[in-house]
């Protein structure tokens, strides 16, 4: 099989970088499950923007101190004065934000100096997903190949040309491609608590290690200060937005009193909670919404209410416990402000990417804008010096090479994390 350009991961990164080609070039994605079944369709809280220049310098601040000063002051300041063009490209494409009237309606979370952050309920994620995602089934020029898993790069001369991958059967192809977009998401299915779908194991990570493509800061690793306790073992886990907490939940402990400021950055936030939980021996700490209205639970939040009904709690009667887990991925393959690789014909975007927009820490509500704007930045790079690649490549495609590719990448990814932690020590 052959194509243009060839997309892997089915996020906002990958179908918006796909909405962002011209007409007239074939474009396959592929993704490792259902389309749908993305953590960008995950996100709760809502996505960033620059309401007009007298907030620049204060967003431009929250996001440097989150990220504590090792951001990347130019892919920072590439993103905040992209925002307010990609809003208006995804509400021209049908996304719904809240609005007052004629007014967007603006949130503030945890990090976040002034409200700027746009959102639809509390399943921002899915209404902008959703949206890219119908938009790309309508685009004659783009094909979606579902429950399809990438094993392998096809390259050469440091110089990549496809993929090899299995289909749901355990059937093994090649994809060969001008260009190919890495957009697989993070890496919390290696983990034992994380908010990520367990399919999402950093297979884009792995195949960076074992062809010597740059990867940056990848032992930083987010994790996100609420999640619901259930004591389940093996499940995904719930997140409980930072936004419950920027419209005034706080944080409780066993005696019911509040022991961090819950609006600090999520690194500080999940840190209190763990020394909470370990000076007071629980597996918990409880989320009291019970200063936010009760029809504004319900109206705001109403996936979040639901989901804690379902669990046995009322959460605008009484507190609900929750528990840090992981749940971003700061790190990954070392991309420029046009979202290249160190290898040719290769691109990398959303979670998988590293552009160092981030820094050690994301700052709340940062990440599906700073997937869009560096998603399109690929594109636009890919297009301005648009070649085909040369038919020169062998491809051997022999599935019994990666009988064990799951263990050996999941392997080999912990051991670079922690190689990496080491250096830092």
């Amino acid at each position: 099989m052959k194509t243009d350009i060839l997309i892997v991961g089915s996020g906002v990164a990958g179908l918006y970088c796909a909405l962002n080609f011209p007409k007239d070039k074939k474009i396959i994605i592929v993704t490792k499950n259902k389309a749908r079944r993305s953590d960008s369709y995950l996100a709760q809280g809502g996505i960033c923007v620059l309401r007009d220049e007298n907030d620049y310098d204060a967003f431009y601040e929250d996001t440097m101190k989150a990220g504590h000063y090792e951001n990347n002051p130019d892919s920072v300041h590439i993103m905040i004065h992209s925002s307010q063009e990609i809003i208006s490209d995804l509400v021209s494409l049908g996304v719904r934000f809240e609005k007052n009237g004629e007014e967007f309606t603006y949130t503030r979370e945890g990090a976040h100096s002034n409200p700027r952050i746009l959102f639809h309920e509390d399943e921002t994620g899915k209404e902008i997903t959703s949206t890219l995602l119908e938009t790309a089934r309508n685009r004659q020029n783009i094909t979606i190949v579902e429950n399809y898993t990438m094993v392998d790069l096809i390259c050469g001369d440091n110089e990549c040309r496809g993929i090899i991958g299995h289909d749901a059967n355990g059937d093994y192809s090649a994809i060969e491609a001008d260009y190919t977009v890495l957009a697989t998401g993070g890496i919390g299915g290696i983990f034992e608590h994380s908010t990520n779908y367990k399919h999402l194991t950093g297979d884009a990570i792995a195949l960076a290690l074992k062809y010597g493509i740059r990867l940056k800061h990848i032992d930083y690793i987010q994790i996100h200060p609420t999640t619901l306790y259930t004591g389940k073992e093996g499940s995904r886990e719930f997140l409980i937005s930072e936004s419950v907490r920027g419209e005034g939940a706080i944080l409780l402990n066993s005696k019911g009193e509040r022991f961090v400021n819950e609006l600090l950055p999520r690194d500080v936030v999940a840190n209190a909670i763990f020394a909470e939980m370990k000076k007071e021996g629980s597996k918990h700490v409880w989320l009291s919404m019970l200063p936010i209205p009760e029809e504004e639970i319900r109206t705001h939040f109403p996936n979040i209410y639901q989901h804690c009904m379902d669990a046995g709690y009322d959460a605008a009667k009484e507190p609900i416990p929750v528990v840090p887990s992981q749940h971003y991925f700061m790190g990954g393959i070392d991309v420029d402000r046009y979202s290249r690789t160190s290898m040719k014909r290769l691109y990398a975007a959303g979670e998988t990417a590293c552009n160092g927009v981030h820094g050690k820490n994301r700052l709340a509500s940062n990440s599906l804008l700073e997937s869009l704007v560096f998603a399109r930045r690929a594109a636009r790079h890919i297009m301005e010096g648009y070649t085909t690649a040369a038919d020169d490549t062998e491809i051997i495609v022999d599935g019994t090479r990666y009988e064990n590719y799951q263990e050996e990448y999941k392997a080999a990814i912990l051991a670079a994390i922690e190689k990496e932690k080491c250096s830092h020590e």
